[in-house]
């Protein structure tokens, strides 16, 4: 199994870091343990299926063939590189702190970490393969796993902060979750990107996000000061591992890099569309997060974007230039990015900019190394706002 080791040269960061797109490996039982009697069966659990453990929902359907633990960290520190080697392991295989709070918190320390917002896998990056059930099922599902993150957090000692599944297909029963999440200290929401690619709970066709059918949402979301979250592959339509960007001649592990990267630019369809919706002018104080969709896309983007409506819709206005749009309501998460990232986050706006590690995942920046110095000559008031300060203003986090 080919790896490289982690080797720490520097020390960690004296900033208050906070890591805005990490992952937790649901435990096999998170579900099960949790669901009342007539529900046991029916929830996501970890079994065979068709001849391999998977996790299964609803007893017929997998949402995970081979039950993968989605971290690409060993039990002793080393990294997976190999993307064949990454889909053979198993959960007894990768480190423990991808699903056990002490232990993450220890590696948090160990890399200079303050805090980490923190989304999930099995039930897909913005809830969406709970579509594949019927909708009482949906419901316990989305109700089971935002229990046990409010259990996470707490046992945290609020430094895990996990963002709320929502019920997306059904308008009241997504509001009445946000305010109880809400009131379970959770501090944002992660939504499908795509839920006019479903139906509500009545089989109608559901509307867009920039419809003012989920205006209600919104308000709430700006009354409790929860941002709106939404993590690159969060819908059926957006997500490709493997198969449709790169081309067939190319070995799998390629075709799955460019796809890899090519997720990273869909978030900036998410971002154009609700701009472009008018959403904005109604709900001018929402606040989105693109998360780990990288930042050097956005000024090209939004100089686009203010291009296009000139050009070919000056019959359409808005309160703002698009652009000025991302400067008042986004943030977008980096952290691969290096060359020249000083210049591209001052483009970007230093006040909407999130840094993450992906953290536990195959293209998360593990080890965390020279955090400060990958920044290039960002101010030390620069710094400290990339690294943790805006993420604990956007999130409410105490520093």
């Amino acid at each position: 199994m080919a790896t490289l080791a982690p080797e720490r040269t520097d020390a960690p960061s004296t900033i208050k870091v906070i890591d805005a797109d990490t992952h937790y490996t649901e435990p096999h039982d998170m579900w099960v343990k949790r669901a009342p009697a007539q529900w046991k069966d029916r929830v996501p659990q970890v079994r065979m299926f068709e001849g391999q453990m998977s996790w299964v929902i609803d007893d017929r359907l997998s949402i995970g063939t081979g039950a993968h633990p989605n971290s690409s960290i060993l039990k002793d520190g080393r990294k997976v590189r190999v993307l064949d080697d990454f889909l053979k392991l198993t959960f007894a295989d990768v480190h423990d702190a991808s699903s056990s709070v002490p232990e993450r918190l220890k590696i948090m320390d160990a890399a200079g970490i303050h805090a980490q917002i923190v989304y999930p896998n099995i039930l897909g990056f913005g809830g969406q393969a709970t579509g594949k059930v019927d909708v009482d099922l949906r419901q316990i599902c989305v109700e089971i796993y935002n229990d046990a993150m409010a259990e996470v957090q707490a046992e945290s000692g609020e430094r895990m902060f996990p963002m709320a599944l929502l019920p997306w297909w059904d308008l009241k029963a997504a509001i009445r979750e946000t305010e109880r999440c809400a009131a379970m200290g959770l501090r944002g929401i992660n939504i499908n990107s795509d839920p006019h690619e479903h139906k509500d709970a009545d089989g109608q066709p559901l509307p867009d996000l920039g419809s003012p059918h989920w205006d209600p949402l919104w308000e709430v979301c700006v009354d409790r000061r929860l941002p709106v979250n939404f993590h690159i592959g969060a819908s059926d339509t957006s997500i490709d591992w493997m198969g449709q960007q790169g081309w067939p001649s190319l070995p799998r592990e390629l075709r799955s890099g460019i796809s890899g990267a090519m997720l990273f630019f869909n978030n900036g369809k998410v971002v154009s569309n609700i701009i472009y919706s008018g959403m904005l002018d109604r709900n001018p104080g929402l606040q989105f997060v693109s998360v780990e969709s990288g930042a050097g896309w956005v000024p090209f983007l939004m100089e686009a974007l203010d291009y296009q409506l000139l050009e070919i819709a000056e019959n359409r206005s808005f309160q703002k230039r698009p652009s000025e749009y991302f400067r008042s309501n986004f943030h977008a998460c980096f952290w691969f990015e290096k060359d020249g990232v000083a210049d591209t986050l001052r483009k970007v706006g230093i006040d909407n900019v999130l840094f993450e590690t992906d953290f536990p995942h195959p293209t998360s920046l593990f080890p965390i190394e020279n955090l400060e110095a990958r920044l290039g000559d960002l101010t030390h008031a620069e710094k400290t706002k990339v690294l943790g300060g805006n993420a604990a203003r956007l999130y409410n986090i105490a520093l």
